[in-house]
């Protein structure tokens, strides 16, 4: 009589609840429409554009002028103070819409000029809110200390431009799209599973069967990752084909997202672990895990940069797992970086698998 192989028990295991997955309405809802549809919205609604408004001030330029002191008070500019060459590289991804520069005319009728450096990665409508905000502060300062002169300072209408790829408005909401998706399906998915499996006694008859336990888990977590990496593939595909979602490198750029995809995935299947262990009753699943998935949907940089929010609760933002999983999907798909070069955020994404199965371990039930 043959040996029992586990490795084809496991298989078994996640062929059919591969196929529980798919036959789940839910399941294609939350993992692919849901994340689709706010992809479409996006898409449609906007061709590109950078999502802040972040701004530098040339080092050469004139500091000792009442145009400068009132630009650095404007409250709508979040200034970036890094060296000339970091900023020109900011410049090229997007990440500094303009460059800002103060130089004296030598025209006592109009003493400064202000140049203003982009890129095409910046969305052409905040240039021109730039200039308008400018514009107005000019105005501001003659009325009130310069009446007498033609003006202080003029904005040239000509943009230097530096090079650089389009930036899209999908470029920031796909990546967090997909997080969405990843994270929803991890938590909610995993957590049902397993305490439905518990109720049904399903795990009690496969206790009777050869198989051992580890092979149970490693079984239906498998169906999950390649359910979860199909509506990945999916995803960036009519973000890419659709709506022209930027992947830098083509094919080793698209493989680097689906090995942070994985990671993540790992990682959010965890949380889904632990709330099956702490959940008392079916109903009491969707509140506990929603106070995982929520903070993260709203404060991880998923529909709008976490520099938004208040300088306090910054930190907070980017302790959040998928804060890391966003920035680093960003990098990748339209910086080109791998995932050796993001791997600040993977590092912070594998030191969170550490805890939380840590914790997985000590609360989860087999019975």
């Amino acid at each position: 009589m043959p040996a029992y192989s586990q490795i084809k028990a496991m298989l078994a295991i996640t062929k059919a609840s591969l196929r529980s997955i798919f036959r789940s309405p839910s399941a294609v809802v939350f993992s692919i429409a849901f994340p689709l549809i706010f992809i479409l919205v996006f898409g449609f609604l906007s061709s590109g554009g950078n999502v802040n408004v972040n701004v530098a001030m040339d080092a050469k330029s004139d500091t000792l002028n009442p145009v400068y002191t009132s630009i650095k008070k404007i409250a709508g500019f979040r200034f970036v103070v890094k060296d000339s060459a970091t900023i020109q590289g900011e410049l090229a991804k997007g990440r500094i819409t303009a460059l800002i520069s103060i130089v004296p005319t030598g025209n006592t009728n109009t003493p400064y000029r202000i140049n203003l450096t982009s890129s095409e990665a910046a969305n052409p409508q905040n240039i021109q809110l730039i200039k308008s905000i400018l514009n107005a502060v000019i105005a501001k300062i003659n009325e009130e200390r310069f009446p007498n002169a033609a003006t202080i300072a003029v904005v040239n209408n000509q943009v230097n431009q530096v090079p650089g790829r389009v930036y899209r408005t999908i470029d920031f909401i796909l990546p967090g799209q997909l997080g969405f998706s990843l994270l929803s399906a991890g938590v909610f998915g995993v957590a049902f599973l397993f305490f439905n499996l518990r109720q049904q006694l399903v795990l009690k008859r496969f206790y009777a069967t050869p198989i051992r336990r580890l092979y149970i888990i490693l079984g239906e977590a498998l169906s999950r990752v390649i359910f979860q990496l199909i509506t990945a593939v999916i995803i960036v595909g009519i973000g890419y084909f659709a709506f022209k979602f930027t992947l830098v490198h083509g094919l080793a750029t698209f493989a680097s997202i689906m090995g942070l995809s994985f990671i993540a995935l790992i990682l959010f299947m965890g949380f889904g672990f632990i709330v099956s262990g702490v959940a008392k009753n079916e109903s009491s699943i969707p509140p506990i895990a929603n106070l995982i998935t929520l903070p993260q949907f709203l404060l991880a940089g998923t529909f709008f940069s976490i520099d938004n929010f208040p300088i306090w609760m910054q930190p907070f933002c980017r302790i959040l797992p998928l804060t890391h999983f966003n920035n680093a999907m960003r990098n990748i798909s339209f910086e080109g970086a791998n995932l050796v070069d993001a791997w600040g955020e993977v590092s912070i994404l594998l030191i969170w698998i550490v805890v939380v199965y840590a914790i997985a371990f000590k609360i989860f039930k087999w019975e």
